[in-house]
């Protein structure tokens, strides 16, 4: 997801065209003040330099549509910037050394949009996601880009806190309605047989069963006063089909951000920008 592989880039094209360069120079030929280049794959940058790499702010133009527009620091994302990439998505925030970590909002080309902490190019922290096509969204911790931790999802009438674990709701919580009353229960995640036939077979992940325990007036209440638990097989009794949305279905589909618009894509527009990086543009000595 990062420019890898930039420094063989530049090494590999020493001795190539480095393209044309129109600008200031300091007093041993390199790029240094501001400058404009344009780069033998087509590409072309425009902004400051120090001592022969891209350091300041610029804005870098792909020739497959992509753009950059923000703070470098030697030749690499860093600071502030937004990042406009070819299938209409866009994030803008913090970067470093070329990963988005920090701060910032991603918007997806299917119109979902993440707000909150990064950290090596995934969603990482505190942060907010939330369905254009739903209008759900989810308010709560995620590790390495999964949803994971205390939070809270929330739909047009009734909204579910507790706990997730890996992208599921794990564990106790509680459903709250508009009309004024709360369920409270757990949910658990039951355990796949085995057929003797199958043991070569790894077994597919099963849905999490939420299990009821009562209904309340609105209390106060936060996923934070709550440990992890799992309960025994029988505790509880399970929901009538039918009787409460499920917090897994915050899409009406049963997709989740990190399956939809999440890190697959993110990577893939990465790796289709970074085919034609700018790091391409080597360290001018008097070109």
């Amino acid at each position: 997801m990062s420019d890898l592989g930039s420094e063989d880039a530049e090494s590999g094209e020493a001795e190539k065209d480095i393209g044309e360069y129109e600008g200031d120079r300091d007093g041993e030929g390199r790029r240094h003040g501001f400058g404009k280049a344009r780069l033998p794959n087509g590409d072309t940058y425009e902004g400051q330099y120090e001592h022969g790499l891209r350091s300041g702010n610029g804005t870098y133009r792909f020739k497959n549509g992509a753009l950059y527009t923000g703070d470098y620091l030697q030749n690499k994302k860093h600071g502030k910037g937004v990042f406009f990439y070819p299938d209409g998505s866009k994030y803008a925030g913090d970067w470093v050394h070329d990963q988005r970590q920090g701060y910032g909002e991603y918007l997806y080309a299917n119109g979902d949009t993440y707000t909150g902490e990064w950290a090596n190019n995934k969603r990482h922290g505190q942060g907010t996601y939330v369905y254009k096509e739903t209008g759900s969204k989810y308010v709560g911790c995620w590790v390495n880009g999964i949803q994971n931790g205390p939070a809270e999802l929330i739909h047009l009438n009734h909204r579910f806190k507790g706990r997730f674990l890996n992208g599921k709701p794990l564990g106790r919580g509680k459903f709250i309605f508009d009309i004024g009353c709360e369920q409270h229960g757990e949910y658990i995640q039951p355990v796949q047989e085995k057929e003797e036939e199958d043991e070569d077979e790894p077994p597919l992940p099963l849905e999490p069963i939420w299990k009821v325990s009562e209904i309340t007036k609105l209390t106060p209440w936060s996923p934070d006063d709550e440990e992890l638990l799992v309960p025994k097989e029988g505790e509880g009794g399970e929901a009538e089909e039918g009787e409460i949305p499920s917090a897994l279905d915050a899409e009406e589909g049963g997709d989740h951000p990190e399956g939809d618009a999440g890190e697959e894509g993110e990577e893939k527009r990465e790796e289709e920008v970074n085919q034609d990086q700018e790091d391409q543009e080597i360290t001018d000595f008097g070109g």
